[in-house]
């Protein structure tokens, strides 16, 4: 399957370096020499040329393409070639119709793709804009200082990376099918491991953990987050159930996350120094919210954090857009005395130079652009599909039980599943009639429509499909 990437900055180059490793047919496009020079080292085709024109997308293959994604920074680039790419795909061929991805950071762009318009006018199939879910990743990993990274599958589903502790004494060098049997409320489910010096794995009953090992444990529910840490030897720190937080900026993105804690019962103060902006949240229907206060002053004034005893904030968030500028922001609450402290950043380099600064958890957005892209690539699944942050080739995806699925109807002991793929989640309709997340038991029954999310090697990917069917 041929597929063709516009744009060889870090989104494409990371999304590049993800399917060439799963032995698809790549073609990337750039018109910057030293992006095109740098991704020369990519196992596909790279070419020097405008995603905008017909000739270079022709060059490229795309009439013969089954996917076409969109990533260059600019969304007005990207909507003009994709428009073009499905033109010059032609649609005479209706086996292979042309899967169109595009990244858009325009609000008024992704409410034209909400609203179904930007399909019939710019023939884009997926739209990428991974806010929403850097966000949730973001809060998510705040709640501990220890864990090292956080990918939300929806409906309190969470995947969680950390490192084993040197005081967990009582689980290393021993079976992990013996310690199931030992932990009565049941041990954490591990879906990945990463061992110095050896290659990625999925982890069965015979797997003996070792201190230092990088794992990716399965969770259901941000209450969960702290089992895991202290199964693992790392120390809990608390989080309060309504915590007061500190949002620098009144920006979209600042919008976003004052409306995601206040979602989650915290109480949000938001520091603006423009007083347009001040003003423009503060008279908003979100403005209106009894746990929300927006002040405006400058977020580097001591006496004005001072003044809203910024000492006795829980979090403090930055949502500037320059990525120093939201460090520094960041940094001077953690010295005034904010124990969680959480970046959103533009500059993957930038996130573990955090890290060692004492912050508390940053996101990669490019990551979270990447994982959003791979999920619509491979449609086949049905939901999410996931690149774990530190364990290598191992991935995540989201499959649907059907009736034609040899193991519908039968528990998940007797679907005997191979051990080079672990189940991390069940997914089901409730009688409320929305999706809620279950840990996997061995006497849970797989229904049909079920959905399930199954870790494993990435060169194991088909094997999984074809056992779902699919």
């Amino acid at each position: 399957m041929r597929i063709i990437i516009g744009g060889a900055g870090r989104v494409g180059y990371a999304l590049a370096r993800a399917l060439s490793r799963e032995k698809y047919d790549v073609v990337i496009i750039d018109q910057d020499s030293r992006a095109v020079s740098n991704a020369q080292a990519l196992d596909g085709l790279v070419l020097h040329g405008n995603i905008t024109s017909r000739e270079t997308l022709l060059e490229a293959g795309i009439e013969s393409a089954s996917v076409f994604v969109a990533a260059t920074p600019s969304d007005e680039s990207n909507l003009i070639a994709c428009s073009i790419a499905e033109h010059a795909h032609g649609t005479e061929d209706e086996q292979n119709p042309l899967i169109s991805v595009c990244r858009l950071g325009n609000a008024s762009f992704v409410n034209e793709y909400r609203q179904g318009h930007l399909k019939e006018w710019a023939n884009v199939d997926h739209i990428v804009n991974p806010l929403r879910g850097a966000i949730t990743r973001l809060n998510a990993g705040l709640r501990s200082t220890d864990i090292e990274e956080v990918i939300p599958f929806d409906d309190e589903a969470y995947v969680i990376e950390l490192n084993v502790g040197d005081s967990a004494h009582n689980i290393t060098s021993r079976k992990l099918g013996d310690l199931k049997e030992d932990f009565v409320h049941g041990f954490p489910n591990i879906v990945a491991v990463k061992r110095t010096g050896q290659r990625s794995f999925v982890p069965n009953d015979e797997t003996k953990l070792e201190k230092g090992d990088r794992i990716a444990v399965a969770v259901v529910g941000l209450d969960n987050f702290n089992p895991a840490l202290l199964t693992f030897g790392h120390e809990v720190t608390y989080f309060p159930e309504e915590p007061r937080v500190a949002i620098i900026g009144a920006t979209p993105i600042g919008t976003k996350m004052a409306e995601d804690w206040l979602n989650h019962d915290a109480k949000v103060t938001v520091i603006e120094g423009e007083l347009h902006l001040a003003n423009q949240l503060a008279g908003s229907k979100l403005g209106g919210h009894p746990n929300l206060e927006v002040i405006h002053g400058d977020h580097l004034d001591k006496s004005v954090l001072e003044e809203i005893s910024i000492e006795q904030f829980d979090v403090a968030l930055s949502s500037l857009e320059n990525d120093h500028a939201n460090i520094a922001a960041v940094l001077l609450a953690s010295d005034l005395g904010v124990t969680h402290t959480g970046l959103l950043l533009y500059d993957a380099d930038l996130v573990k130079v955090t890290q060692r600064m004492g912050i508390s958890f940053a996101v990669d957005r490019r990551r979270v652009a990447v994982d959003n892209m791979l999920t619509y690539i491979h449609e086949k699944v049905s939901g999410h599909y996931a690149l774990l942050s530190a364990i290598p080739d191992v991935v995540g995806l989201t499959l649907e039980v059907t009736e034609k699925a040899k193991f519908a109807g039968k528990s998940i002991a007797e679907a005997q599943f191979p051990d080079w793929m672990t189940l991390a989640f069940v997914k089901r309709i409730n009688l409320a009639g929305e999706w809620e997340s279950m840990q996997p038991k061995a006497s849970e029954l797989l229904l049909e429509k079920d959905h399930v999310v199954m870790f494993c090697h990435r060169d194991r990917v088909l094997d999984i499909q074809k056992r779902f069917k699919v």
